[in-house]
């Protein structure tokens, strides 16, 4: 399972080629970046960086991180109140909105459509748009993930299953997990990640949506938002999933302790470190709803939003962020991460991802449910963090056997109305 990262020749790649419309700088200027998730982004950043410096080595980046996204949004707002903002940021797909209504996040289509058409640059219509809102192109996609499959293939196999034939439905790996449970010398049959990122990618997969199209009232409240919860209760009470948060869960799943592990794509390359030579890992795409053919995913990830005034400072964060979403600043970002890239040119053309892909098969689910991709659900208004704090918390009610699945649904409805801008 070792990793073969062409990264030297990633670096190598020539600088004209990833950007062909950047100039360099012409007076040394320092910038301000902020990111989230440093467990997770780091390694891409210090790689993207690295290969920046050679083609301007007069712009200075100064890092500020967050250790998640809501965390990383609220850091903003309270920096807009007093006049801080950092140069550049890259948020939460599902949180651009709220820079976006508040005037933080700059419109960066002039900035792309100066070095051409968009789509020759690599960013296509279906990319661009989960950075979008209300023809506002609030921020650039940097890295996109679904939910996939972390499979133990040994103890699948110890379970009764052949991990080449696995059922692909929730119901089949339902089984999966029971079977583990039962027989696989007192592992945990499965660990599903709960947030109001993967109850939204359930409602997506059940065929529901998060509002109305109108978004004049919310429409996970009904059959597929029940269906959503319900399933959470199925996962404990049918595989007596334990209430792990996510650090124990991912150090169990490295154990060799953990049968199946649902969660973001993100942590592949993380996962392919902790676990080794342990056992027979694999990863899959995430599974299904039965009888529900358009069911889609909610797309996760960061997308890089400008907030600089300064016109030198503009100038320096807009030809970092050109450069982290180029093909050359992708390709350094899937292999250093195992998130989907975010430029169309970096996944189509072989000479950046191709062979990373053929030789390392473990980061290829998340691209072969690419179809499956929808945008991560935005709420409207100001309360976007606190909403969904309420999701996940009502969630987190039916995992802790806590509250029943209808008594949760309605619980989390009421709450998120409440937060929802009234409309007249």
């Amino acid at each position: 399972m070792t990793i073969r990262l062409t990264r030297r020749a990633v670096l190598a790649l020539p600088a004209a080629l990833a950007l062909p419309g950047l100039a360099r700088a012409q007076q040394p200027v320092e910038i301000t970046v902020h990111y989230a998730q440093p467990f997770i982004f780091k390694p891409s950043y210090d790689a993207i960086t690295e290969a920046f410096a050679r083609v301007e080595p007069n712009i200075r980046i100064n890092y500020v991180t967050s250790p998640g996204y809501p965390e990383g949004t609220q850091l903003l707002l309270r920096q807009a109140a007093t006049n801080q903002l950092p140069d550049l940021s890259f948020q939460g797909l599902n949180l651009l909105r709220v820079f976006a209504e508040r005037g933080i996040a700059q419109d960066l289509m002039p900035f792309v459509t100066r070095d051409g058409a968009p789509a020759a640059q690599g960013y296509s219509e279906g990319l661009l748009s989960l950075g979008r809102f209300s023809n506002y192109q609030a921020g650039l996609p940097y890295a996109a993930s679904t939910a996939i499959t972390f499979l133990n293939a040994d103890l699948a196999r110890r379970a009764g299953f052949d991990p080449d034939n696995l059922p692909t439905d929730w119901d089949g790996h339902i089984r999966l997990a029971a079977a583990v449970k039962e027989r696989a010398g007192g592992a945990d049959g499965m660990w599903f990640a709960w947030s109001e990122w993967m109850f939204q990618t359930l409602v997506l997969g059940h065929g529901g949506r998060m509002m109305t199209p109108d978004e004049r009232d919310i429409a996970f409240d009904g059959a597929e938002g029940l269906a959503t919860l319900r399933l959470h209760d199925r996962y404990v009470r049918e595989t007596q999933m334990p209430a792990l948060n996510a650090n124990t869960a991912s150090q169990a799943f490295a154990a060799g302790r953990l049968g199946a592990f649902y969660w973001t794509t993100a942590v592949v390359r993380n996962f392919i470190q902790s676990v080794g030579q342990g056992f027979d890992f694999r990863t899959l795409p995430l599974p299904v709803v039965a009888g529900v053919p358009n069911g889609t995913l909610a797309t996760g990830g960061a997308a890089g939003m400008m907030t600089a005034r300064d016109p030198a400072k503009r100038e320096a964060a807009w030809k970092f962020l050109r450069f982290a979403t180029s093909p050359q600043g992708q390709a350094l970002m899937a292999m250093n991460s195992g998130y989907v890239p975010c430029n169309q040119l970096a996944i189509d053309d072989p000479q950046y991802l191709g062979a990373f892909y053929r030789q390392n098969p473990l980061f290829q689910a998340a691209v072969t449910q690419m179809a499956r991709q929808a945008p991560w659900f935005a709420f409207p208004g100001s309360n976007g963090v606190r909403i969904t704090q309420a999701i996940t918390n009502n969630t987190a009610r039916v995992i802790e056997s806590k509250a029943t699945p209808e008594v949760a649904l309605a619980d989390m409805a009421t709450e998120v109305r409440r937060l929802l801008p009234r409309r007249s």
